[in-house]
């Protein structure tokens, strides 16, 4: 679809606002967490240095603020519900922060993950049916959210 520059920026902002909020939102209940409270507990072997999160996470926020505004700017009668899907799974990403860390729940957290991973295929399946592209930048947040559930599973299990 071919837009003017004032509805083209106006579909960037929409597309990156809901993702920005939950990598604040979820940043906000992580940080504090980290020294205090999350050091003291048992992590499996696989658990990457506390350095390798920032950058895969801000890689993955872009990758999806991209696939949503591609899929905002399609005009596609599967919109609404790709953007409804959509902001439930980046609504439950952030959520997972707030319980795993700032509820000290790893076993909540699998909870809202399992949520979270069901969340992420149905908007991979619906964004699909609209733009391909944008469908597949979503492949490494499920392939990174599936390893986080069994980061999460683990950490449950060994505290």
């Amino acid at each position: 679809m071919t837009h003017d520059a004032t509805t083209t920026l106006l579909l960037v902002l929409t597309a990156i606002a809901p993702v920005a909020a939950a990598a604040i939102a979820g940043n906000l209940a992580t940080v504090p967490n980290i020294p205090t409270w999350y050091v003291h507990l048992a992590k499996p072997s696989f658990n990457p240095p506390n350095w390798v999160f920032a950058p895969v996470w801000t890689t993955l926020y872009l990758m999806m603020a991209y696939a949503f505004y591609r899929v905002l700017n399609s005009g596609s009668d599967w919109m609404s519900f790709a953007v409804a899907i959509f902001l439930i799974q980046i609504a439950l990403n952030a959520a997972w922060s707030w319980v795993f860390f700032s509820f000290h729940s790893p076993r909540g957290g699998l909870v809202v993950i399992a949520a979270l991973w069901l969340a992420i295929i149905l908007t991979i399946v619906a964004f699909w049916q609209i733009d391909r592209t944008a469908s597949m930048l979503l492949a490494p947040y499920l392939v990174w959210v599936s390893f986080a559930a069994a980061l999460n599973w683990e950490i449950d299990r060994l505290n």
